[in-house]
């Protein structure tokens, strides 16, 4: 039973314990913005070496060790965007823009993280292309694809956005989400995410599958499943934010400035609150993933 059990809550616990790590630097005072992206940095490096490295090792401890090495490359993405070094040239607040208008406007402003996280998946995907083990690429694929859902979702509409968890120098992003019921797209995103995780689970239960393939298979599917409930927080009145209360200090509980713009990552205030980063589907809204 282990062999099921193990990956699963490797998987579970890795993304709790690394999202609760990201909102616990983002909530530190900005003076220390520049020390916690170092430390992001070198363990992306440290996590692209480890891809590398384990390239040709189909064992299980491969698997976990692939699939940690992907959620600490996301992590440096979710913690550059959280902390305000790599957004996009728009940092104002919307005022009243409609149609594709209001979508160019909203993608101004993370293109540029976007596009980070884009080239980082190609580079991946290149260094990668014949590797026996993989496990890393498709955690980080799987987080990014979430992620881009739970993001439109949350522009089109969605009745439970938690902005009040976003940072205070991100406070501007507030105006690019809108409140309804519901959207045409959430439908879809949760139906694809659960034939997902059903083909993944399945693929990790067959009695064929190897070890190594079983406990990719398995994280993996964990990870998926987490992202389609984050998707269902989204419209499901269910204080999923108290998951990381044990990483908020008190002085998260600080209010934005006024003005809703944002401020430099150095003027010694703290942000509000951060919502998780890691969480594979809503690092927008509350993020792997963000």
């Amino acid at each position: 039973m282990s062999e099921y059990g193990g990956p699963i809550l490797f998987a579970l616990l890795l993304w709790w314990s690394s999202t609760g790590a990201v909102l616990y630097l983002v909530g530190l005072p900005r003076r220390s913005f520049r020390w916690s992206l170092a430390g992001a940095t070198a363990l992306a490096a440290a996590s692209i070496a480890g891809l590398i490295a384990l390239a040709d090792t189909v064992t299980p401890m491969g698997a976990y060790l692939g699939f940690a090495c992907g959620l600490g490359l996301w992590a440096w993405h979710e913690t550059s965007f959280l902390l305000g070094f790599v957004t996009g040239p728009r940092r104002r607040v919307q005022h009243h823009a409609a149609g594709w208008r209001r979508f160019r406007d909203a993608l101004g402003t993370l293109v540029y993280h976007e596009l980070a996280i884009l080239v980082t998946a190609v580079a991946l995907a290149w260094l990668l292309w014949d590797a026996a083990n993989q496990v890393g690429l498709w955690a980080f694929l799987l987080l990014w694809i979430m992620r881009l859902s739970a993001k439109l979702n949350i522009f089109l509409g969605v009745p439970n956005m938690n902005e009040e968890f976003l940072p205070a120098h991100l406070g501007f992003l507030r105006s690019y989400f809108r409140k309804r019921a519901m959207n045409a797209l959430f439908p879809l995103s949760v139906t694809i995410g659960t034939l997902g995780f059903i083909w993944l689970l399945g693929r990790g239960l067959a009695l064929e599958a190897s070890a190594f393939e079983a406990s990719a298979c398995l994280m993996l599917a964990a990870m998926l499943a987490l992202a389609v409930l984050e998707h269902w927080f989204l419209v499901l009145p269910v204080p999923d934010a108290a998951l990381w209360r044990w990483a908020m200090p008190a002085a998260r509980d600080q209010p934005p400035a006024a003005n809703g713009r944002p401020s430099g990552p150095d003027d010694g205030r703290t942000s509000r609150r951060v919502a998780p980063s890691l969480a594979p589907t809503t690092p927008l809204r509350k993020h792997p993933s963000t």
